[in-house]
């Protein structure tokens, strides 16, 4: 195929991936973003992205970025890069639908020679096995790789590769640009077009993979050994609470010896780290594996929200406190810090286990999307302040604007004579809290 230079290029899926790396490429060359979500396209025209990955300044210097919700815009491309989400359903299976539907939406304008490039985190095998056949199906043409390239000229077929996404949301410091990227192709030649196209643009470099499926692999094991190491810490912060050990001073002590490992206990939601393990297990399970530590650690993860609550609400009982009449406030409902998505936001379980003991419950975030929030779990954010306190205050994410804040600043958010403070990102000083007169509980 020619350079991948000199052909026009499409990024399938403007979100908190695909955006960032739409803007960059639109500096360099002419870029068609993609999005079947029309309202987001208007946004973008605009000058705004609302996922705050990046800046008005930063959309207007991608000058070569046009923006278009219309499928029929995309047959003018002939490389794709698809970026849209892999979650998972209610009983945690990967939901490969949004994947499945850009594929037939490319598949549809599929030209001899094309190159399809996925981003999207998957389990191994996924490119291969479920949208190679969704293209094929879609174009009526081949999929050319190394095992039939002698066999398929490129006036028949299309060729795949995979490049793992990197973006850390919410991270102003790792960019796209200074992440190494993980690189594969179809083909040998192809391979080496897909290194040289984010070589382009990479400045961190790049790291070519034999495969795409060691590519999907490795992708998959990043964010899956993440969440196994904040379980292993989740863990401790359980046993150390029965030992009466604080887990933060703990986690210190060891972090006095070089290589241990700066893992903090913590809720495990988002998109990645809260969802990636379960693709590894569904493909582990399907080739008859029945993995053992990675689904304990997300057995461990996806109860923390429940046992801070629960924790919390044992405090609220030793105080004495009535807790069904009680008031609780939580600050912050996005799944990370200084990051608007919501999406598998964990604090959503634990405001469902304080009403389930008949409380009120009030949600602020200063970043959340408060349509969205209502849309998406029914909760409408209220205001936290000296006006409207509270009995009980749960700090739940680590905003800026909440680590901004002291012990005695947070005092006035909450009434009675023994409230109690849940800092679950072990923000504050607890000795200074508990001079505020706070009852704590921290992981």
């Amino acid at each position: 195929m020619e350079t991948s230079s000199t052909l026009p290029l499409a990024v399938v899926g403007l979100g908190y991936v695909g955006l960032p790396l739409a803007v960059e490429f639109g500096r360099h060359r002419p870029v068609l973003g993609f999005d079947i979500n029309a309202h987001r396209i208007v946004e973008l025209q605009g000058g705004h992205d609302s996922t705050l990955e990046t800046t008005a300044e930063q959309l207007a210097a991608a000058g070569q970025l046009r923006y278009s919700s219309d499928a029929a815009d995309l047959a003018a491309c002939r490389i794709f890069i698809v970026t849209v989400p892999t979650p998972v359903d209610d009983a945690m299976q990967p939901d490969l639908t949004p994947l499945i539907k850009a594929s037939a939406s490319i598949g549809r304008v599929l030209k001899p020679g094309d190159l399809v490039i996925y981003e999207s985190t998957v389990y191994p095998g996924a490119t291969e096995e479920v949208c190679v056949p969704e293209l094929e199906r879609a174009s009526g043409l081949r999929y050319i790789h190394s095992g039939n390239e002698g066999e398929a000229p490129p006036e028949q077929g299309f060729y795949c590769g995979y490049s793992p996404e990197r973006i850390n949301p919410g991270d102003k410091v790792n960019t796209l640009t200074k992440i190494k990227k993980i690189t594969s192709g179809s083909t040998p030649a192809i391979a080496k077009v897909v290194d040289e196209l984010y070589a382009s643009i990479i400045t961190a470099g790049t790291y070519p993979a034999s495969s795409i499926k060691v590519a999907e692999a490795a992708k998959v094991i990043e964010n899956t050994q993440r969440d196994l190491n904040i379980a292993f810490v989740n863990e401790l912060s359980v046993l150390f609470a029965r030992l009466g050990i604080d887990t933060v001073e703990v986690l210190e002590a060891a972090g006095s010896k070089w290589n241990f490992l700066p893992f903090r206990p913590g809720l495990v939601g988002g998109h990645c780290i809260g969802v990636d393990p379960y693709y590894l297990t569904h493909k582990a399970q399907a080739v008859g594996y029945n993995p053992q530590v990675i689904l304990a650690g997300r057995r461990i993860n996806d109860n923390m929200a429940r046992y801070v609550a629960r924790n919390t609400i044992k405090l609220m009982l030793q105080q004495g406190m009535d807790a069904p009449r009680c008031k609780v406030g939580i600050l912050g409902i996005t799944f990370k810090e200084n990051c608007p998505d919501i999406r598998n936001s964990k604090v959503v379980d634990m405001v469902r286990e304080f009403q389930g003991w008949g409380m009120q419950v009030v949600v602020s975030d200063p970043v959340a999307d408060a349509d969205e929030v209502l849309h998406e779990y029914g909760i409408e954010l209220q205001t936290i302040d000296a006006a409207h306190p509270v009995d009980v205050l749960v700090v739940a994410v680590g905003h800026s604007a909440y680590r901004a804040m002291t012990p005695a600043e947070l005092r006035p958010l909450c009434r009675g004579d023994k409230p109690i403070l849940a800092d679950v990102k072990s923000l504050y000083d607890r000795h200074d809290a508990a001079a505020q007169g706070f009852a704590v509980f921290r992981l």
